[in-house]
């Protein structure tokens, strides 16, 4: 594939996801080669295993593939956000790096962001993946349900599948969101905030194959209470202008 600038640009962190990245990453050209022109974006957050080492070997053949490496751990908000920054597509696909995320869904997603972004009049617009068959054990369904279900009700962000890893949104529309550790939990009622439009897409889900999940109740709910305070006071403070350009005579 030639290096054109892309027009979506998949951005993946991981952390000790060795087992994970190579499938991960031949789903991903499998999915978009002759769709439209992609990039990858993996962003490694100081693994201790070798997934630095399997993702610069990868990049060595595939052109397509870009990796930055985090030398301290910084957590999956951060981590995504050094991918958007390092991104030259006009949109940004994320997906989780431990392979439940089916990267075969992207290009449906795809189709709905610009349609929905063609009559959105500029508002940012984010389709989130909503895995309506979780291929999880019954803790992680549990910790989900309650945090989607806490959080629905006090952020308003009509999104039934917040944590899902699988979302589009537009590269300077995600920048310009608040920016802030674990805000990729809360991008739904972000976008909202910025009076932006969110749809839920229903996608895939699949078993984790190779290593451990970095998630559980501890630090889904309890830990997501103070950030859900802070989205809720950003939320009150929150104005969304419209605006209507004058013209001069000079411009018409």
């Amino acid at each position: 594939m030639s290096q054109a600038v892309p027009e979506i640009s998949v951005v993946v962190p991981v952390h000790n996801e060795s087992g994970n990245v190579v499938s991960l990453l031949d789903e991903i050209a499998a999915a978009l080669q002759g769709v439209t022109a992609f990039e990858a974006v993996f962003v490694d957050d100081c693994s201790s295993d070798n997934t630095r080492d399997i993702l610069r070997d990868y990049a060595g053949s595939h052109p397509w593939l870009t990796v930055v490496c985090h030398l301290n751990n910084c957590g999956q908000s951060t981590a995504v956000r050094t991918g958007v920054l390092h991104a030259r597509g006009t949109v940004i696909a994320t997906l989780d790096g431990d392979g439940q995320n089916d990267p075969a869904d992207i290009p449906a997603l795809l189709a709905r962001w610009k349609a929905l972004g063609a009559s959105n009049s500029g508002r940012p617009v984010l389709i989130a993946g909503w895995r309506a068959k979780r291929q999880d054990t019954w803790v992680r369904r549990l910790s989900s349900r309650i945090a989607n279900g806490v959080r629905s009700r006090l952020l308003g962000d009509a999104t039934p599948d917040t944590g899902c890893g699988l979302k589009l949104l537009g590269r300077t529309d995600f920048l310009n969101l608040p920016y802030f550790d674990h805000m990729h939990r809360f991008l739904p009622a972000l976008v909202r905030r910025a009076g932006g439009q969110v749809e839920s897409v229903h996608v895939a889900h699949r078993s984790r194959t190779h290593g451990q999940s970095h998630y559980g109740i501890g630090n889904r709910l309890w830990v997501g209470i103070i950030d859900m305070l802070g989205v809720m006071w950003l939320q009150r403070r929150a104005r969304v202008p419209r605006v209507e350009r004058l013209r001069t005579k000079d411009s018409a």
